[in-house]
């Protein structure tokens, strides 16, 4: 059975720094393009990072470019999404996605998620 699990979540304030992790089992994904996605309370869930197989590109939304960094472990089957200078309109649920390759457009594989609450 093929799992996304994300964790690192949690309650911050405002400008501080979270590291989210989303560790994958049932299969290697070591070839597989990754990235992080959000959802606010009563909006869409939206892109927030993705990266590459080898991690050699990476993207990140507007909203997070020079706060948010994106970075791949293979050999442990782990993403991660280094958060700082974090802001209330940070908070969200945070979840983790994989497809077979960035030329893609639809994710094969999600997690669950983990909350990300930001107080001012």
């Amino acid at each position: 059975q093929v799992q996304l699990v994300e964790s690192g979540g949690g309650l911050v304030q405002a400008g501080g720094s979270l590291r989210l992790s989303c560790a994958a089992s049932g299969r290697t994904f070591s070839t597989w393009y990754k990235a992080w996605f959000r959802q606010a309370p009563g909006k869409e869930r939206e892109f927030v990072a993705g990266i590459s197989w080898s991690g050699g590109r990476t993207y990140s939304a507007d909203a997070v470019k020079g706060r948010f960094t994106i970075s791949r472990d293979n050999a442990k089957n782990t993403v991660y999404l280094q958060m700082n200078s974090l802001k209330p309109e940070d908070t969200a649920l945070y979840y983790c996605a994989a497809k077979i390759d960035d030329s893609v457009s639809d994710y094969n594989y999600w997690g669950q998620g983990t909350q990300v609450t930001v107080s001012s």
